[in-house]
C-alpha cells in the first residue's frame, strides 16, 4: 500500500482515538498517537506519551513531531469532561480544559502547519461535541468545545490559500468509549432511555465518528473547510438530557 502521509491523533489509545488510529493505519498512513497511555503496537505507529494538560510537555511533543515528521493530518481528539453544576464549577477546571481542548490544538497546529504550507496540503480536524450546544453540568466542557468551532473557522480562513483545510466533528453520545461509560456504565438502563430520545433511536459508535473524520481527511475534500459536522443521530436538533 502506498504511503498516504503522516497523521497525528491525540488521545489515540482508547475509544474514538483508538478507532481513528486503526483506520489511518489501515488506509496506509504513518500515525503518531499522542496520549498518556500507549496505543497497541502496530507497524507504522509511533506512540508518544504526553499529558496534554501540561503546556510545556505539549510544546515539547509538538516540537519533536515537527522535527521528525512532515505531518499531513492532525486530528485533535483528546478530551475530558469534568462535569459539575454551575455553583461548583471551578476556574481551575476551566483553565485545564482550555489547555487540553484549545491550547493543545493551538500548540500542535503551530508546530506542524509550516510543513503543510510547504507541501500545499494539510487536513486539520478538531473534535468538538454536541454538548457545545449546552448540557447540564457541562459548563467548562461546553465552553471549550464550542470554542474549538470559532478557532477552526478562523484557521480555515487563514490557511485555505495554502491547501490546508480545518474542520470540526461534533459527536453526540458514543458508546464503547471510556468517556461515555464513565457517565453511564455498560448495562445502565439510562442508555436505552437516552437512545429512545435520539431521532435515529440508537447510541453512536466510534466508527460513526471515524467515518466523518475520514471524509474531512480525504484529498477530495479540499473544497470543504471551516465546517462543523454533528455526528449525533439527530441529537443536536433539540434538548438532550442524560
Amino acid at each position: 500500500m502506498a504511503d498516504r502521509g503522516v497523521a497525528v491523533v491525540t488521545g489515540g489509545s482508547a475509544g474514538i482515538g483508538a478507532a481513528l488510529v486503526e483506520r489511518f493505519l489501515d488506509d496506509g498512513f504513518e500515525v503518531v498517537s499522542l496520549a498518556r497511555r500507549a496505543a497497541p503496537d502496530r507497524a507504522r505507529l509511533k506512540n508518544m506519551s504526553v499529558d496534554l494538560l501540561d503546556p510545556l510537555a505539549t510544546r515539547a511533543a509538538a516540537q519533536t513531531i515537527a522535527a521528525s515528521y512532515a505531518v499531513s493530518h492532525l486530528v485533535h481528539n483528546a478530551g475530558i469532561i469534568r462535569a459539575n453544576s454551575l455553583e461548583h464549577t471551578s476556574t481551575e477546571d476551566l483553565a485545564a480544559l482550555s489547555q487540553l481542548h484549545l491550547g493543545a490544538a493551538l500548540t500542535l497546529t503551530q508546530a506542524i502547519v509550516p510543513a503543510m504550507k510547504a507541501k500545499g496540503f494539510g487536513r486539520i480536524i478538531l473534535m468538538s461535541s454536541r454538548a457545545a450546544n449546552g448540557l447540564q453540568t457541562r459548563t467548562v466542557y461546553s465552553a471549550t468545545k464550542s470554542g474549538m468551532v470559532g478557532m477552526a473557522r478562523t484557521w480555515a480562513m487563514e490557511l485555505g490559500g495554502h491547501g490546508v483545510t480545518v474542520n470540526v466533528v461534533a459527536p453526540g453520545p458514543i458508546g464503547g468509549t471510556e468517556m461515555f461509560h464513565d457517565v453511564m456504565p455498560e448495562g445502565d438502563p439510562r442508555i436505552a432511555a437516552l437512545a429512545s430520545n435520539i431521532p435515529v433511536k440508537r447510541i453512536g459508535t466510534p466508527e460513526d465518528v471515524v467515518n466523518a473524520v475520514m471524509f474531512f481527511a480525504a484529498p477530495s475534500a479540499g473544497f470543504v473547510t471551516g465546517q462543523l459536522l454533528y455526528v449525533c443521530g439527530g441529537a443536536s436538533l433539540g434538548a438532550l438530557t442524560l
